[in-house]
């Protein structure tokens, strides 16, 4: 291999109907290239499906091991040109007699001066043929291209047939070193037929790669996904150097979803040396549960004491999308850990009780206001741990985690006896609170006993009604309709007796306050219906 030093490219366009059968010739005009004149002969006919053949000798039978359905078009290698068995009279470069398919012509002579032209195959269109050709370093070294190769598709559609230097094949493969027939003067040229070939132009870029002289140039111009489909056809083929390259430039190059797939499938299938997989490997394996865990909460805690609101919201959203039920990144609660969320819903229901203490402690003798402790003041802080705890419900409600939710906010007695005395201008953040939660019962997404029902409404229902008004002005995205609807509903999920209580309280507040309260009429006339009707 070291005696040949360059390749050159030679090609001719696709022409109409090559992958068609061999039965005959279709009569086609003249193709003529620059100082050659063409014309046209029958074709070669290929032994039959399976078989791998050379010049003098019988058929020979091969199977290639199993390989991806899947196929990639693109244009061959600068160093490579093309001849391909169509069904009709192939011309040789050069000549004006058309080549005996029988009788093993001399192979042209490659003129130095050819350079590649770009070939950009529409897909389900035919591949433009190739033949690898190889200058020798020193005039009279090497043997040419002394080998035929045949790639014949499962279907048998689509042929591309190759002459190669049988020195580079066999050198880079141990499949072909292994196929290759012995020299025989005598016999001419010599042949291998490859048939059932899932992946055609697969095939063919990877034994083009074995002439390439700078192998990860070659990769970049072909792309990540033409390198995961050389790699699964250079380890059947056992081209080692091959899925060296392929997987160096696999590993240093960005993926997208599609290719990242494509090799987990592909490392599913096939072995690779642990030297040369590991750094590929190390970015395909996923993290244990536990370590999804703990990060889980990690990222949601940093969210709930993030001092930028714009960058909080935008952090939920992230969030949000990352534990969605419906996210390609998240399958199951693997990655979410319950007890670390109750622990940060609890940190932030004592901070909001800590800011309503605060501000409900004893003006100074001058009657001047409270001295403010912290930068920013108490409206904005009390809105934030409200954000932080609605967030954290609807992540534990998406999650079917929210019972004990409900438990804690129905119990926290402190806040519902200093919402009466607290401001108005920041208390209704609290009934935000507990609107997210009465939407929830009302709309069936959590299911809690009877008594804990009983206990939430009598803590929270006189502050809902009492703050449905600055909810309205101020909603940041709370639907008031939604509310009023599921509000009834729930309140329909108690006893009667308790159903009749808490609507007394609201028909006296609506009578009162009009549009500032609920309106909870459709409820109300359930409610009758079912206490009074005979």
């Amino acid at each position: 291999m070291a005696e040949h030093a360059a390749r050159h490219l030679r090609r001719r366009g696709p022409v109409a109907g090559w992958c068609c059968s061999f039965a005959g010739v279709p009569p086609s005009p003249d193709h003529r290239l620059p100082h050659r004149t063409l014309s046209h002969a029958a074709a070669p006919q290929g032994p039959a499906a399976g078989s791998v053949c050379t010049g003098g000798e019988g058929p020979r039978k091969q199977q290639l091991p199993p390989k991806s359905p899947s196929s990639f078009h693109g244009s061959p290698s600068s160093k490579l040109a093309g001849l391909i068995d169509y069904p009709r009279r192939i011309l040789s470069p050069g000549r004006v007699s058309p080549i005996d398919p029988d009788a093993h012509p001399p192979i042209p002579t490659p003129t130095p001066t050819d350079q590649p032209q770009p070939h950009n195959p529409e897909p389900q269109q035919p591949m433009a043929p190739f033949v690898a050709v190889r200058e020798e370093e020193e005039e009279g070294q090497g043997d040419g291209l002394d080998l035929r190769l045949c790639l014949r598709g499962r279907d048998g559609g689509c042929v591309v047939v190759m002459d190669l230097d049988s020195a580079v094949l066999c050198g880079s493969s141990a499949f072909f070193a292994a196929m290759a027939p012995e020299p025989n003067a005598a016999a001419g040229a010599r042949r291998i037929e490859v048939d059932g070939v899932d992946n055609v132009a697969a095939f063919r870029d990877a034994v083009e790669l074995m002439f390439q002289a700078d192998a990860p140039r070659w990769l970049a111009r072909a792309g990540v996904s033409r390198a995961i489909a050389v790699l699964e056809v250079a380890s059947s083929i056992m081209f080692d150097k091959g899925i060296r390259s392929c997987l160096e430039y696999i590993e240093a190059v960005p993926w997208n979803e599609n290719e990242e797939e494509k090799l987990k499938h592909l490392f599913a299938r096939c072995t690779f040396v642990e030297a040369l997989s590991k750094d590929v490997l190390a970015r395909l394996q996923t993290q244990p549960s536990s370590s999804s865990e703990d990060l889980t909460g990690q990222l949601i805690q940093s969210v709930t004491s993030s001092t930028n609101n714009s960058a909080r919201k935008d952090m939920q959203s992230l969030i949000n999308g990352l534990l969605s039920k419906s996210s390609v990144y998240q399958k199951d609660l693997s990655g979410l850990n319950k007890r670390s969320l109750y622990q940060i819903c609890c940190s932030c229901l004592n901070l909001l009780v800590e800011l309503f203490k605060e501000d409900l402690e004893p003006k100074c003798g001058t009657g001047q206001a409270l001295k403010i402790r912290h930068n920013k003041p108490m409206i904005e802080r009390v809105s934030k741990q409200s954000e932080n705890l609605s967030w954290l419900f609807e992540i534990l409600v998406n999650n079917d985690m929210a019972e004990n939710f409900v438990v804690l906010w129905a119990g926290q007695d402190d806040l519902i006896r200093m919402h009466e005395q607290a401001s108005p201008m920041f208390r209704y953040e609290l009934s935000r609170i507990s609107a997210g939660v009465f939407i929830a019962l009302g709309q069936g997404k959590v299911q809690c006993p009877s008594d804990l029902r009983s206990q939430l409404f009598r803590g929270w229902f006189t502050p809902m009604l009492t703050d449905f008004g600055w909810l309205q002005r101020c909603s940041k995205g709370l639907d008031a309709r939604a509310l009023e609807d599921s509000l009834g509903q729930a309140l329909l999920t108690l006893p009667l007796r308790e159903q009749q209580s808490l609507f007394e309280e609201w028909f006296q507040c609506f009578a009162s306050r009009g549009a500032e309260c609920p309106n909870l009429s459709r409820a109300f006339q359930v409610w009758w219906r079912r206490s009074f009707a005979r």
